[in-house]
């Protein structure tokens, strides 16, 4: 298969691009590189520098694809909170004229990067696919909206999509790595501050309502994730391209609260993680682990890697 892999100069369209690549696929990646890395779009790949909001580009580089992965976007929830315009801009609007191109190009598989956020503060755990979208910031408000855009377009135009929900993804795979600017993710700040090489994580919030204080999310192994997008593909292929298979949550079905992860990274690295507590951060639910059940009965997938793999990668 040709696959366009947009934002394929990031974190997991490059590992995605990477799994492509190894299997024998062609991989197209467009990527404006605003917060991608040139380096990361891997030797085989055809690489497209363009913002997905460019209709004329977008067609280029789309022109063969049997189907489309979407990443491209931002992902900062605290910066979703004080500047709410990037985040419709650049994951609503962009991603409605990607999707248009993309339609007016006649390709019928797209999948799209979403993510957890799009419950919000959970009524149960682990959340299942079923439950209420109440986000609770503008990241998980764009990421939701474009899921409804999917769904408008496939009943409209016999689009065929899946949204796949996960919340953090991490872990490293085969020489590539997270390069965020500035980084926020937990796993490689808590690394950076167990070494040396940063500054004390800040540990958003003690009084939260889990067990020792402190949020508890769902970590997935970003190369369980790029395996779960081509499986997803390749059942939708195999139904002709045209098939809806909806919103699928990737999880592992077990929280890890941030102190744990700074346990794991401790006992991977050999050092004490530095920390300063710090104040609640706008826009965060308390817990959020996702039941894959859905994704284990439908794409035959679930998650391989543990937490301490996934530090351990990262380290």
């Amino acid at each position: 298969m040709r696959i366009l892999v947009t934002g394929g100069a990031g974190y997991i369209g490059s590992h995605m691009t990477q799994l492509l690549l190894e299997r024998g696929h062609e991989a197209v990646v467009i990527d404006d590189l605003s917060g991608g890395h040139r380096d990361a779009v891997l030797p085989g790949a055809t690489f497209v520098e363009a913002s997905i909001a460019d209709a004329k580009a977008v067609a280029g580089a789309v022109a063969g694809c049997d189907a489309v992965v979407h990443f491209a976007g931002r992902i900062q929830v605290g910066e979703s909170v004080t500047a709410p315009r990037k985040y419709f801009r650049d994951n609503l609007v962009a991603s409605l004229a990607l999707l248009d191109a993309v339609l007016d190009a006649g390709v019928r598989t797209f999948v799209f990067s979403s993510t957890a956020a799009v419950y919000g503060d959970p009524e149960s755990t682990p959340i299942v696919e079923t439950h209420p979208t109440r986000p609770v910031n503008p990241y998980g408000e764009t990421k939701l909206a474009f899921e409804r855009a999917l769904a408008s377009y496939g009943r409209a135009y016999g689009l065929g999509w899946a949204a796949l929900r996960y919340f953090n993804a991490a872990g490293t795979h085969g020489g590539l790595r997270e390069r965020h600017d500035p980084e926020t993710h937990l796993i490689p700040l808590a690394i950076a501050a167990a070494k040396g090489s940063g500054p004390p994580l800040r540990l958003f919030g003690t009084d939260w309502p889990t067990p020792d204080g402190t949020c508890i999310r769902d970590y997935v192994h970003v190369r369980d994730l790029a395996l779960a997008h081509l499986a997803v593909i390749e059942r939708m292929r195999s139904g002709g391209g045209g098939e809806n298979v909806g919103s699928v949550n990737l999880g592992t079905g077990r929280g890890a609260s941030v102190r744990e992860v700074i346990a794991a990274v401790e006992a991977a690295v050999g050092q004490e993680v530095p920390v300063i507590d710090s104040p609640r951060r706008a826009g965060d639910p308390a817990v959020l682990v996702a039941s894959a059940d859905r994704a284990k009965s439908l794409l035959g997938w679930s998650a391989q890697a543990s937490l301490y793999d996934i530090v351990r990668s990262a380290v």
